[in-house]
């Protein structure tokens, strides 16, 4: 399969999944996990019509960026979904349009106050640490909403929704109940936090476990190997 056709067997597999849980076909937003991917290769996504990027290292994104012909560059949405460093906090803000992995009250204030100082409004997803593991990002469930509340006071940032990566497992029904507790998670957030009318987003779902993540309420999916193929080395 050539890289029109693997993109639309994705999207085909998404409509599927969409519809069994009662959504509309194309209600899912894909995204490509573009990590240690070419230029070439997203100019190639771009022109059947994936535009929505997602950049792990925030040196390797401003590098791809800046490689791309400023009129595909101009027609991306490209968000950060790696572990931010406060260093980098800059660097992402204006480099990306949202940055996807917030996962503490201290960045949120440092984003926050970057934004005020750059004039910038960047949209902002929580992520969850969803197992619970050490050499992952994200936030413990039982900090979610005060982090929420937080995000939600901070000028600069809007609160979009949450994002979460499962243990990895083969087999992808094994990630359903991380996938459900998120929705969990979301809609108590939803329920405290009424005001957060931007807040609509659940980011979940890779190339092995996407359509189990769209069956539980996914609206955005990260998909790398199933539109490229296997990752190269870094």
């Amino acid at each position: 399969m050539d890289l029109a056709e693997r993109v639309a067997a994705v999207r085909k597999a998404l409509d599927a999944a969409a519809e069994r849980a009662g959504r509309p076909a194309g209600s899912v937003r894909l995204m490509a996990a573009v990590k240690t991917r070419l230029p070439s290769e997203i100019e190639a996504l771009a022109s059947v019509g994936v535009l929505l990027i997602g950049e792990n290292r925030v040196q390797e994104g401003v590098r791809h960026l800046e490689a791309l012909p400023l009129e595909v560059r101009n027609k991306l949405e490209a968000h950060f979904i790696g572990r931010l460093q406060a260093n980098k906090a800059r660097k992402a803000l204006l480099a990306f349009q949202a940055i996807d992995s917030l996962d503490s009250i201290p960045l949120a204030e440092r984003l926050s106050r970057i934004a005020r100082e750059e004039g910038l409004l960047r949209d902002v997803m929580i992520e969850v640490n969803l197992g619970e593991e050490s050499q992952k990002g994200g936030v413990a469930a039982g900090d979610l909403l005060p982090l929420a509340r937080a995000v939600q006071h901070l000028p600069g940032l809007k609160l979009t929704g949450l994002m979460g990566v499962p243990p990895y497992d083969e087999n992808p029904e094994a990630s359903r109940p991380y996938f459900r507790r998120l929705r969990e998670l979301f809609g108590e957030v939803r329920r405290a936090i009424p005001e957060a009318g931007d807040f609509a987003q659940l980011s979940m779902g890779m190339s092995h476990d996407f359509v189990v993540a769209v069956e539980e309420g996914a609206t955005v999916v990260r998909i790398g190997t199933a539109l490229f193929g296997p990752r190269r080395a870094p």
